[in-house]
């Protein structure tokens, strides 16, 4: 159980998440992250929403991702810097506080470079879900990095394809995924070119990493009645489809003032229709309407997604007991002597 003693703060550290993923299961674990986003964009009215913060540089991103509601308070610290793996680093890292609105106290302190591929593939899954045309037994995945396998084992978990296509610039990527595929149940398919891999397929997920506007689909490669999951633009001059494939699609994002900034949609002008996909979610608006029509989820990831996820594993180490107390917050007998506990510990 969680420790009794506020001004311990339960920490779930990279291993711990990786204990506490196991132990629940990754497709279990998923499943219950798209739940829980699902129920909070149900009430997406509910919570204070903001873009994102970020500190650019020539070569990554430094991000704050906040939101709250009436009861809790959560937000992520994330980088995006796609130089990184020359140096044998991540891409992406993350940590991540879930707060009680009431006292201002956290909650959770947690590491989220796992817990968001689990939440970037749970999300991508709940859309394809709602937009993918039915049956979707297969998908095409552009960009084989440290993402793809999360993605292919959310949208078999979420929207049962049974097939992959993996397409890479980098073969060893694609060999890298295949192989942490094997044993999944679902059938993988290494491709030569992206042209190949889409050869098919029902939903095409786009995640690459360079920090420029890209083309990586061009308008010639999508056909009619397909699902794209565009997920590797997330800062303003990074995109991944090329401009005549948006003025096709449908398209669908998490929260515009954001996406507009980051997402596919920086390429178009800034009064272009999109849809909302919580109002999808909520049953405001529709999803797919007709079979040939080209549904785009543009998506950058949104702190209503970190929120939700930062639940559940709030949830499952309370269960599990996988957690650290972590002594974070001053705590004085009593709260107006602040500097007699400073002084008492002299003698400590």
């Amino acid at each position: 159980m969680l420790p009794s003693d506020k001004a311990l703060v339960p920490f779930v550290s990279v291993d711990a998440m990786m204990q506490l993923i196991h132990r629940v299961g990754l497709r279990e674990m998923i499943e219950a992250i798209a739940i829980a986003i699902e129920a909070d964009f149900r009430r997406w009215e509910s919570f204070d929403k903001t873009p994102r913060v970020a500190a650019h540089s020539p070569v990554g991103v430094i991000e704050l991702m906040p939101t709250a509601d009436d009861a809790h308070y959560a937000f992520k610290y994330v980088n995006g810097h796609p130089r990184n793996t020359r140096d044998g680093l991540q891409t992406v890292t993350a940590f991540g506080v879930l707060a009680d609105m009431t006292t201002g106290y956290p909650l959770l302190l947690s590491e989220m470079t796992l817990l968001t591929a689990l939440r970037t593939a749970a999300m991508s899954a709940l859309a394809a879900r709602h937009l993918a045309p039915d049956p979707a037994p297969t998908m095409a995945m552009i960009g084989n990095g440290a993402q793809a396998e999360f993605q292919c084992v959310a949208m078999q978990a979420l929207v049962g394809i049974d097939t992959v296509r993996l397409f890479d610039t980098d073969p060893a990527a694609t060999a890298k995924c295949a192989g942490n595929l094997a044993g999944s149940g679902l059938q993988v398919i290494a491709c030569a070119t992206p042209e190949e891999a889409i050869e098919g397929a029902q939903i095409i997920t786009t995640c690459t990493a360079d920090k420029r506007n890209a083309t990586v689909l061009s308008d010639n490669m999508v056909g009619t009645g397909v699902h794209l999951n565009a997920i590797g633009g997330d800062c303003p001059g990074k995109t991944e489809l090329a401009a005549a494939i948006l003025h096709r699609a449908r398209i669908f994002v998490e929260y515009p003032d954001q996406t507009r900034i980051e997402g596919e949609i920086q390429q178009l002008a800034p009064d272009h229709p999109v849809t909302e996909l919580w109002q999808v979610i909520a049953g405001r608006a529709p999803g797919r309407t007709d079979p040939r029509q080209i549904t785009l989820f543009d998506s950058v990831g949104f702190a209503i997604e970190d929120f939700s996820a930062l639940r559940v594993v709030h949830d499952k180490a309370r269960e599990t007991g996988l957690f650290a107390a972590l002594d974070l917050l001053a705590d004085p007998d009593d709260p107006r002597d602040l500097f007699g506990m400073l002084m008492r510990a002299k003698g400590a």
